[in-house]
């Protein structure tokens, strides 16, 4: 790694993110030997600017940052760390250092699943989904089956729009599915990660 160190006075920007939901935990300083440090204990290791020496993140908490990954910029003056935090990572006691919690985003389906828990846990007689909550998992269950014979059928047609339509109703009634016996997507992810692992 050609780390630019010069161009800014001997400190680059570390951007702390965690590795397994991505999301950005914190922003630190490094110099050359906090990185070597970093690199050589594989806890995360930053230059404080206030106290002037090394510190190694949880060395008083014990909520270390256990590294994973480092990336560098294209410009060769910031760097991307990838960690698995041990514990919350702010000083004050959060997740991250902007107060928000530290759990798995899947873009727009963790919205869509928001959606849905609500439709669940506050039901509404004009909602779709609520009525589908108010049958029964039996009725949920044979739902996610009729749509995947959907998808299919679909996929053995040429009709590119059908089954990407099929396929959104086949990953929406799956989320209700979930909803209804009691788990998230984040609870299916874990286990794929598992499995890979």
């Amino acid at each position: 790694m050609n780390i630019d160190f010069e161009k800014t006075d001997g400190l680059v920007p570390a951007i702390i993110q965690d590795a397994k939901t991505k999301n950005v935990l914190m922003l630190g300083y490094m110099n050359q030997e906090a990185l070597t440090k970093t690199q050589e204990t594989g806890k995360v290791t930053f230059y404080s600017r206030s106290k002037q020496r090394l510190w190694t993140k949880g060395e008083e908490s014990g909520n270390f940052l256990e590294l994973k990954d480092i990336k560098l910029d294209c410009d060769n003056d910031t760097l991307l760390i990838a960690v698995n935090p041990v514990g919350p990572t702010c000083h004050k006691g959060t997740d991250t250092c902007w107060g928000e919690e530290n759990k798995a985003s899947y873009g727009f389906l963790s919205q869509l699943e928001a959606v849905i828990k609500d439709r669940h846990d506050n039901p509404d007689e004009k909602s779709y989904t609520s009525s589908l909550f108010k049958k029964g998992i039996n009725k949920v269950a044979q739902k996610v089956g009729e749509e995947a014979v959907e998808v299919v059928i679909e996929a053995k047609d040429n009709d590119e729009g059908l089954f990407l339509n099929e396929s959104a109703d086949l990953m929406y009634h799956y989320l209700i599915l979930l909803r209804a016996k009691g788990y998230s997507l984040e609870d299916v992810v874990k286990v794929l990660d598992e499995r890979h692992k």
